[in-house]
């Protein structure tokens, strides 16, 4: 029986920050998957080789991580003061899922160098040397992020000095500007209140900041899990039965924050919210050897991304961390030594990272103006994606 032969589509792996991603012009997508919808999530799944069952995503792009199963959408965007529009999608690694709840902060780092290659961005913007300031509509959260991308003889600048902890090799330094990831109006504190008491049945119950800043983020200490904060991802993700207690953490955690009516719906909403353990600095090694000194930290935290410890830190969790850290009276503040604060350094499995934020309280409620991190991006291979015909 005849089947149908493979067809290819322009695209182009990238990485920004911490993260791998398969970025696609929305243009250049069949035209089925250029709507929302089933024929986008199975083109998507097949692209990065899920479901699969073995974990290895052998017969995809992916990388069977949370950090390397993502996929960017991009498109001119219409939108005033706009150069781009910018949709991220999730990808489960066994389960034939894509997550749109929530943005990748990491790969938002690689949206301007993309953009600008790929025409996106009006050429009169883009400078022949200096920095070119990429406006960025994230579609997922609807929020506003520009890249300040450094270009070269009018091209992007991708090579440098720059070092990311989480990132093997140096490269050009882009600052990433997250700004007002809450809208007025939007609540910052889902609840009300800078803690909650949560109560998870048959865990325990836990004081937690839960927050919605950069992607919805549930803080917990982690003394109250057992946990120092200076965990690498071994000591998580390889005991089942602690992965189960986070999972059943978030689900009632994200029943509390609104996000879902019932703790059965967590497993159709993935990528958000996200856990996270935090602890005072201390001294500890990570994963690459180096050592993390508890005089050049703040504080430590971990973050789960879909259902495993994260190598480094996500960058909507590290927005997260960020505003949280700026609000006196948080968790994550209390933990970082209390008091008014404009940016946090944390370490994090990889080593460490310094995150700016700017917070102020109107009426009694609080506002976050700015997030600013820096990141790299690269462009690591491009030309066409191939996948059997009949996916669609």
């Amino acid at each position: 029986m005849p089947h149908a032969p493979q067809i290819r589509i322009p695209a182009t792996y990238m990485r920004g920050g911490t993260s791998k991603g398969v970025f696609f012009k929305l243009t250049d997508l069949p035209e089925a998957a250029r709507m929302p919808g089933e024929a986008r999530d199975k083109l998507l799944l097949r692209v990065i080789g899920s479901p699969d069952p073995y974990g290895k995503h052998t017969d995809g792009m992916g990388g069977a991580t949370s950090s390397t199963s993502k996929t960017v959408i991009l498109s001119k965007s219409e939108r005033p003061d706009h150069d781009v529009d910018y949709l991220f999608g999730q990808v489960s690694i066994d389960t034939p899922f894509v997550d749109w709840s929530g943005n990748c902060g990491n790969l938002s780092a690689a949206v301007g160098a993309f953009a600008i290659a790929h025409g996106l961005v009006g050429p009169e913007r883009i400078p022949e040397n200096g920095v070119c300031a990429v406006r960025v509509w994230q579609q997922n959260i609807a929020k506003t992020i520009v890249n300040h991308v450094p270009i070269t003889n009018g091209e992007v600048q991708e090579t440098g000095d720059f070092e990311l902890d989480g990132v093997t090799f140096p490269a050009a330094e882009v600052p990433v500007e997250f700004v007002s990831p809450i809208d007025a109006g939007e609540a910052v504190f889902p609840t009300g209140s800078l803690t909650d008491t949560l109560e998870v049945p048959g865990v325990g119950t836990f004081e937690v900041t839960m927050i919605n800043a950069g992607i919805p983020t549930i803080f917990l200490q982690a003394e109250d899990l057992g946990y120092d904060g200076t965990e690498l991802q071994d000591a998580i993700n390889g005991d089942p039965a602690a992965l189960e207690r986070f999972e059943t953490i978030r689900a009632h955690g994200a029943v509390r924050m609104g996000l879902i009516a019932d703790v059965s719906e967590a497993v159709t909403r993935q990528h958000t919210p996200k856990v996270a353990i935090c602890a005072s600095a201390r001294d500890y090694t990570a994963s690459s050897g180096k050592t993390v000194k508890a005089a050049d930290i703040d504080l430590n935290v971990r973050a789960l991304s879909m259902g495993k410890l994260h190598h480094a830190m996500m960058g909507t969790a590290a927005v997260a961390i960020a505003s949280a850290a700026s609000i006196p009276g948080t968790l994550v503040n209390r933990v970082a030594g209390g008091g008014p604060r404009d940016s946090v350094t944390f370490g994090h499995p990889s080593g460490t990272l310094k995150v700016g934020a700017a917070a102020s309280e109107r009426s009694g409620d609080w506002c976050i103006d700015t997030v600013v991190m820096s990141r790299s991006a690269r462009v690591l291979m491009e030309g066409w994606v191939r996948v059997p015909g009949d996916v669609l």
